[in-house]
């Protein structure tokens, strides 16, 4: 989930090991943040949607408060964690009732004393009213609403979000808004599901298919075009969400430098060791007029080593392709020196099996040395070679340091979301078609030739086309390649994977007309039509 714009901020602090991704993830109702019983496992900024008694607000999962940490990267998430106490609206600020107050309890303390937003002290892990007794003492702390909860459990935690919700600054004019915006587009969802709206097409909306098949008759695609029309709807109920990108690849390519050189702002923890981002980082950035979400992801580690790290690389991978399967386009960032290896081709593999809109990103250009004119057309020619399956993809120099043709990784990305969505009338689809099998025909399989007879879009994102055809399953691999080249020749969809489907088309024999019955000779009687008593048989 992602942070919407306008929305007030409730961020989650304290010190290290006292629940706060448990609790991060006890609100959103669902595992979105690494959770492990070891201390310094969360380190950037998680930021979620939920809502309570109709009062939408941003989560925010902080790594642990510590005045002095001894480790770099731990350093740089007490900024992270600094940051959410400057940007929140209420805090709450997490202890841990089995333990008791501890030194680095008044520690952080002493650093939320200086903060502006009203602080509500929660003392985690009273699973029973002992503990929530014991908790008690934390009421020395100095602050008077405090609440005993168990996030593992969810015991008193809707006092709490009461409480949360009670502290909240009134709803502003961005909130209001957006409410509005909501309700209208469930009622335009539940008009189209309730059938009472034509369904639009992307890309078409105002012709259909009846215009472009030449009078002929519609076939009958067993009830594709109803799967299709199925997709228009639930596209023009979705219109206003935005476009999700992924940054995917593997550790220490340079993903969250990426990030943060598009935000403009050091966003995502970034250092020299490996695996420093674990949690798939959500964030929203304003796009024309629009905005767009860029996902930070975790390293994907080869599967050897995931199998045998810690429990957090393994969470951290499986983040990764989780926020993979929810985005619209995966930017792939490899690492220009060491070249696009094994792993970075498994990613993506990853990626056309998801069916997601792909951009190759080529980072640390500028540590690539002796640079002619030619430098990068070879790259790019090797890559092509190596992995002919991303023909597909554009592939972009970068350097995420210096912030050199960042930008050109969102525009891409952001035309290939559009490609994803493009839909094609069946007619012209079918023009296609018969023009492409005129001029090379399907081979022979063991001595039958198979036969295209039609073909319809049934989806998009991906983009999924619907071959009907006599022994589908004879149509040669090369064939479906030969087709998918064409479909891109004659209507782009650069960037974005194409799935094609091969069905037999069903045997329907045609039932034969009926000779109308002759009345008897002699009877004066024209032929019997229907409605009447049926005749006797002559005897």
């Amino acid at each position: 989930m992602v942070s919407g714009p306008g929305l007030p901020v409730v961020a989650i602090v304290g010190r290290p090991n006292v629940g706060k991704s448990t609790l991060f993830n006890r609100f959103l109702g669902q595992r979105s943040a690494i959770v492990e019983d070891r201390a310094r496992t969360t380190r950037d900024r998680l930021y979620g949607d939920t809502e309570w008694n109709g009062r939408r607000f941003v989560i925010v999962d902080t790594g642990g408060l510590e005045l002095d940490p001894d480790d770099p990267i731990e350093a740089r998430v007490q900024e992270q964690a600094r940051l959410a106490i400057a940007e929140a609206d209420v805090i709450l600020f997490l202890v841990d009732a089995t333990t008791g107050t501890t030194p680095a309890d008044l520690e952080a303390a002493r650093i939320l004393r200086r903060a502006t937003a009203p602080v509500i002290v929660v003392v985690n892990k009273a699973d029973n009213e002992k503990r929530e007794l014991e908790g008690a003492e934390f009421h020395a702390l100095g602050w008077e609403e405090t609440y005993a909860i168990s996030a593992t459990h969810g015991r008193g935690t809707g006092d709490l979000l009461d409480a949360i919700v009670w502290a909240l600054p009134p709803e502003s004019e961005a909130e209001l808004a957006r409410k509005e915006r909501e309700t209208e587009a469930e009622a335009w969802a539940d008009e189209i599901a309730h059938g009472r709206l034509e369904p639009f097409v992307v890309g078409d909306p105002e012709s259909g298919d009846a215009e472009d098949t030449d009078g002929a008759e519609a076939p009958d695609l067993n009830g594709v075009d109803a799967e299709a029309a199925k997709w228009d709807a639930a596209m023009a109920a979705d219109a206003d969400e935005p476009a999700a990108i992924a940054f995917v690849g593997r550790p220490n390519v340079g993903k969250s430098s990426l990030l943060n050189a598009l935000l403009g702002e050091e966003r995502a923890i970034v250092s020299e060791v490996p695996g420093t981002t674990r949690d798939a980082i959500d964030t929203r950035l304003a796009w024309g007029r629009s905005e767009v979400i860029l996902i930070d992801t975790a390293g994907i580690r080869r599967r050897g080593k995931v199998a045998g790290g810690p429990a957090a690389e393994k969470y951290s991978t499986l983040r990764a392709l989780h926020a993979l399967s929810r985005a619209d386009v995966a930017v792939l960032v490899i690492d220009a020196v060491e070249g696009l290896t094994s792993q970075d081709a498994h990613v993506a593999g990853y990626i056309i099996e998801e069916g997601k809109g792909l951009v190759i990103a080529v980072n640390k250009w500028d540590l690539v040395e002796d640079k002619t004119d030619r430098t990068f057309d070879q790259y790019v020619e090797w890559i092509r070679n190596d992995v002919p399956f991303l023909d597909f993809a554009p592939i972009i120099s970068i350097s995420a340091k210096t912030g050199q043709r960042v930008g050109r990784v969102l525009e891409a990305a952001i035309d290939i979301w559009g490609e994803r969505r493009k839909r094609i009338s069946t007619g012209e689809l079918n023009r296609v078609l018969s023009a492409a099998t005129e001029r090379t025909p399907p081979p022979p399989v063991r001595g039958h030739r198979p036969k295209l007879f039609y073909a319809t879009q049934a989806a998009v994102a991906p983009p999924t086309f619907v071959f009907f055809a006599s022994d589908a399953s004879a149509v040669h691999f090369s064939y479906r390649r030969y087709l998918e080249n064409q479909l891109r020749e004659r209507f782009g969809y650069d960037g974005t994977p194409i799935r094609l489907v091969f069905r037999d088309r069903a045997s329907v024999k045609l039932p034969r007309r009926k000779k109308l019955r002759s009345a008897p000779v002699g009877s004066g009687k024209g032929p019997r039509r229907g409605g009447g008593a049926r005749a006797r048989k002559p005897s």
